[in-house]
């Protein structure tokens, strides 16, 4: 039997239909208006809060504010309360700075310093073609004095400032019990960010401390003198590499990959992005990575992605456990918000954020500092990566 509707009992349902429709958008639009509006009075509330503070501060505070750092430190603030310890916003000479530094050329004097036990400063280490790198300065002296100022009396800190802000700056070194006075202009030169050369039994060795605009250009030349000799495999150094850029860390590893989606990233929503392609192009040599706990973020993905498409193993200490990523977000007034907004892992594992990565051979740092048992391994496990090809 045909069944057949009328038009009037069409029109009665489609009625229904529109009022029960109507009912439901309105129920679900009164929740998020409510929710709307409960946001409103709670942001209303802080800054009310944060508006009476200021009103305090203002009329109670003994000495003078200096509103541009006052500024500064309540949004800094804002980026602090989110507990992330990747985000944070930046001031105009910040964000200046950071930038520089991503693309691989420094202001400054290229050394890197620290907080001595003694409670002077102590030299970590010198960047090459850096204004200090040609002076008689050396990793493990001793700053005791910024500008002719004491650091104990002046604070760690604040001699620390010293030395990165300015144009001319003084230091003075303690060596043999005699205060050495050295003077330095602050220039802008260019961090190498890669160092190459080839082993015994052509073994190629790269070393790489960072990922910047120019650490693929590095790489590239040299990876190529290397295989141009004849290695016959290489072993990748990302020890107490901290990251860097995705943009430089994706041409670093295309000449050496399949073709194909090699890293993925995850953001909020659940969706995926690409975050690293390869080519057809791949280097058919065997690799091994070596890596300590201070190999993080980009330095990471880089090993995952060789042992999960080349097989190459990773020789070394747990990594630091970095599986996230952070963007800019720039302001007119030249600040930025640096903040995190995804989280990435190659298309073959999981995302490493907080766990780190373990390595397939443990081998803890050698406590002779003029040994070097972690590349020891890596070489012996790479010569028997030979013998099996």
């Amino acid at each position: 039997m045909n069944k057949k509707i009328s038009l009037g009992l069409a029109l009665s349902i489609s009625a229904i239909v529109c009022a029960v429709t109507f009912i439901v958008t309105s129920f679900f639009s009164l929740q998020s208006f409510n929710r709307k509006v409960a946001d409103v009075r709670e942001k209303s509330k802080k800054y009310q809060q944060l508006e009476d503070i200021d009103n305090y501060v203002r009329e109670n505070y003994l000495h003078d504010i200096d509103e541009e750092e006052l500024s500064s430190g309540i949004l800094k603030g804002y980026i602090n309360g989110l507990g992330d310890k990747y985000s944070e916003y930046l001031t105009p000479g910040e964000y200046q700075e950071m930038l520089a530094e991503d693309s691989g050329k420094v202001i400054g004097l290229g050394i890197t310093v620290s907080e001595d036990s003694s409670g002077y400063i102590k030299v970590s280490s010198i960047m090459s073609d850096s204004p200090v790198a040609k002076s008689i300065i050396e990793a493990g002296d001793i700053i005791v004095a910024v500008n002719g100022k004491d650091v104990l009396k002046e604070g760690a800190d604040n001699a620390i400032n010293a030395i990165n802000n300015g144009s001319d700056v003084e230091i003075t070194i303690r060596r043999d019990g005699k205060n050495i006075p050295l003077e330095f202009t602050r220039q802008t030169f260019e961090i190498t960010s890669v160092t190459s050369r080839m082993l015994d039994n052509y073994i190629g060795y790269i070393k790489i401390s960072s990922f910047k605009e120019n650490t693929p250009d590095q790489f590239s030349t040299g990876l190529e003198h290397l295989t141009m000799n004849g290695a016959k495999a290489v072993i990748f150094d990302l020890r107490d590499n901290g990251g860097g850029l995705a943009e430089a860390l994706e041409k670093c590893l295309d000449p050496l990959l399949p073709e194909g989606v090699i890293a993925l990233e995850k953001y909020r929503d659940g969706h995926t992005e690409t975050l690293i392609y390869s080519d057809e192009s791949e280097l058919d040599i065997p690799f091994t990575v070596i890596v300590n706990g201070n190999t993080a973020s980009a330095a990471e993905l880089f090993s995952a992605c060789l042992r999960d498409f080349k097989s190459s193993p990773i020789v070394g200490e747990q990594t630091y456990g970095k599986g996230v990523i952070q963007s800019y977000k720039p302001f007119d007034d030249g600040s930025a918000v640096y903040l995190t907004i995804a989280e990435y892992q190659t298309s073959l594992s999981e995302c490493f954020d907080g766990i780190g990565i373990t390595p397939d051979y443990i081998a803890l740092k050698s406590e002779n500092e003029s040994d070097d048992y972690q590349l020891d391994k890596a070489i012996e496990i790479t010569m028997q990566n030979i013998n099996q090809n």
